[in-house]
C-alpha cells in the first residue's frame, strides 16, 4: 500500500480501529464517512474527511481521486435494508444495483468492488489494521459457560455455517438447542434483541465467518455493542469464531459481560 489510504466507513467501532492501526503503520487516512452510519468523531482523527450518502458512489469516487486515493478499505457496516430506498441513488449506483444478480451485502460490496477498480481505486482486506482485534479459541470472561450453553453453542454453530454459506447472514440466536432467530437484513444487534422477545431470557448468540470469508467485504465483528445487546435481551452467553470475527473493545465487552453473568466463548471449527 502507498502512504495514503481510503477508508469507506460504516457504522460501529471499526472504522475508528482502523484509522488508529493505519496511522501507527504511517497511513495518511482519507475517510468517507457514509452519512447516518459513521461515527462523527472521525472527523477529528484524520486530516481528510468528507461525509458522503449512500447511493452516491459518484461522489465517493470523485473524493477519493481529488486526494489522490488509489487504495482504500471498507471498515463498519451500513444498514442493507437501504438497498429499498432507490431514490436517494445516484445514476451509478442504480445501474450497480441493477447489475448485480443478488441483492446480499456480499454480492452489492462486490459489485462496488469492480466498479471502483475500473476507477483506478483498488479495494484492500483491513486484516492488517486489526489483528489484535482477533481471539484465540477459549473462554474470555470469568464466567464460564454451563454445559447448555456449550450444548446450544454446538448446536447453533452447524447452523450458523450453513446460513453464512448461503450469505442469509452470520448469526443465529438459539436457547435450549432450538433456533430462535436468524440474522436477517436487521443485523446482529437486532437478531439478539428479536430472540430474547421471542424465548425470553437465556439466548445464546453464535456469530461465524462465511466459509470462504472476503476479509475486504462486510467482515463480520462483535464487540461492546453486541454485549449490549445480550444485556438488553438477556442472554447467557455469546460465541464467536476464533481467529475469523474481530473482537472490538474487548476489556470493555469482557467487563459488561462478566458483570451480567454472560459467558463469551472463542471457537474454531
Amino acid at each position: 500500500m502507498g502512504s495514503r489510504l481510503g477508508i469507506i466507513a460504516g457504522s460501529g467501532e471499526f472504522p475508528l480501529m482502523v484509522v488508529e492501526e493505519a496511522q501507527k503503520l504511517g497511513f495518511s487516512c482519507a475517510v468517507a464517512a457514509v452519512r447516518g452510519e459513521a461515527q462523527p468523531r472521525l472527523k477529528k482523527m484524520v486530516d481528510i474527511f468528507k461525509w458522503v450518502k449512500v447511493g452516491a458512489i459518484s461522489d465517493l469516487v470523485s473524493f477519493f481521486k481529488e486526494n489522490g486515493i488509489r487504495e482504500a478499505v471498507f471498515a463498519g457496516k451500513v444498514d442493507h435494508r437501504l438497498i429499498f430506498k432507490k431514490e436517494r441513488f445516484d445514476r451509478a449506483s442504480l445501474f450497480l444495483l441493477a447489475q448485480s444478480k443478488e441483492k446480499s451485502p456480499s454480492a452489492i460490496i462486490q459489485g462496488i468492488i469492480d466498479f471502483l477498480r475500473g476507477e483506478g481505486i483498488e479495494i484492500k482486506d483491513t486484516t492488517s489494521f486489526i489483528a489484535s482485534a482477533f481471539c484465540r479459541e477459549g473462554v474470555l470472561t470469568e464466567t464460564k459457560p454451563s454445559p447448555e450453553m456449550e450444548e446450544d453453542i454446538a448446536f447453533g454453530w452447524k447452523i450458523a455455517k450453513e446460513i453464512a454459506s448461503l450469505d442469509i447472514g452470520q448469526t443465529v440466536v438459539v436457547k435450549d438447542r432450538a433456533l430462535v432467530a436468524v440474522e436477517g437484513m436487521e443485523g446482529t444487534d437486532e437478531a439478539i434483541k428479536r430472540g430474547g422477545k421471542l424465548a425470553g431470557a437465556g439466548i445464546v448468540a453464535v456469530k461465524v465467518s462465511r466459509p470462504s470469508q472476503d476479509a475486504r467485504i462486510d467482515l463480520p465483528a462483535v464487540g461492546l455493542k453486541t454485549i449490549k445487546s445480550l444485556v438488553e435481551a438477556r442472554g447467557r452467553g455469546l460465541c464467536f469464531e476464533a481467529e475469523k470475527v474481530p473482537f472490538l473493545e474487548r476489556e470493555k465487552a469482557v467487563l459488561a459481560a462478566d458483570t451480567h453473568r454472560i459467558s463469551i466463548v472463542a471457537k474454531k471449527l
